[in-house]
């Protein structure tokens, strides 16, 4: 199967290597990766794959797809722009076929699996890390700068995504920014983060009180009505967690946990998928939701997160991720 990509994280899971200007061919079983001479060296030390050098990056695929004599390759077209893929399809016939590397790579290998449950494992302490430096009296700003301190080693690894931390009613809103909000004792707090491990991502929330006893533990201890919305968002991730299965459709699973939101009265304020698989990139295949027919299978990573947001008032979401291994079990990580 002859293909040509030209996302960073798509290269990597191809040859090892990759940059923010490459493009990589599998031609006739040959990998090949073109990219300009900034990072040249680095590619030949590290890529499993014959490095090319050129500053046009797309006439040199077209003179090596032409010198190979391809006359079909596979493309995703979402990931080109026109003027790129018209280009190409000027010397062969292009097969499309979108989310190619997603598909191909959502099947996580023993060696993958290892990688993601060690991201998962050193989030987690980062986020039990910051709790031991949650006070009250300074704002969403300061903690998110103290938040990410502890999820990147002061700079030594990098995060999957710019975290949210969200107090009260800015967790209300699902991708909530930062604010000058000051948190205060018998606040709401929503932390969702996750950092990078030899490049594949982990992904965390906890909604969490702030007490006199700050924890990251899911037996959190709200004032009434908070806690009547946390214990539903709780069973809905507990009972979707139980019901994953090989075999399991990614849209029975959103419904399990959507019907137990639904039947509390909540349903309008659960706003989101129950899930995304994560890997390379912090959203892939398999998607967690409603329209999602696609059965679950062995080597599958994603997150179960259910939540609530109540406009002007409070938000809570819960997040783990969770694998099924080889022997058709299921972790949560």
């Amino acid at each position: 199967m002859n293909y040509i990509l030209n996302k960073e994280n798509e290269i990597y899971y191809e040859c090892g290597w990759s940059s923010d200007n490459a493009i990589f061919l599998s031609l006739n079983e040959e990998k090949y990766v073109i990219t300009d001479g900034r990072y040249t060296l680095d590619a030949k030390e590290n890529a499993r794959a014959e490095v090319i050098e050129a500053r046009d990056l797309i006439k040199k695929a077209k003179e090596l797809i032409l010198k190979k004599r391809i006359k079909k390759l596979k493309i995703d077209p979402n990931n080109w722009s026109y003027k790129n893929y018209v280009s190409l399809q000027k010397v062969v016939n292009l097969i499309n076929e979108e989310n190619f590397s997603f598909k191909k790579r959502m099947i996580k290998t023993p060696k993958e699996l290892e990688i993601i449950k060690e991201a998962v494992k050193i989030g987690a302490k980062a986020f039990d890390e910051f709790a031991k430096v949650i006070e009250v009296g300074i704002d969403e700003f300061e903690l998110s700068f103290r938040f990410k301190e502890k999820l990147t080693n002061r700079g030594r690894r990098p995060l999957s995504f710019e975290p949210i931390v969200a107090i009260n009613e800015n967790a209300a809103k699902p991708h909530a920014e930062v604010s000058e909000k000051i948190l205060k004792k018998g606040d709401l707090l929503l932390l969702d983060a996750g950092i990078k491990h030899k490049r594949y991502c982990s992904d965390r929330t906890r909604t969490i009180y702030i007490g006199e006893n700050i924890s990251m533990n899911k037996n959190q201890k709200f004032p009434k009505e908070i806690q009547k919305v946390y214990d539903v968002v709780l069973k809905a991730q507990e009972e979707a967690i139980k019901a994953i299965k090989v075999g399991i459709k990614a849209c029975e699973l959103d419904k399990i946990a959507r019907d137990i939101i639904e039947k509390a009265g909540y349903g309008k304020y659960f706003v989101h998928s129950l899930g995304h698989g994560v890997g390379l990139d912090i959203h892939e295949w398999p998607f967690i939701n409603s329209k999602n027919e696609i059965e679950l299978k062995e080597g599958m990573v994603f997150t179960i997160e259910p939540g609530i947001y109540i406009p002007g008032r409070f938000g809570i979401r819960i997040e783990d991720m969770v694998a099924i291994n080889y022997n058709g079990e299921v972790e949560i990580l």
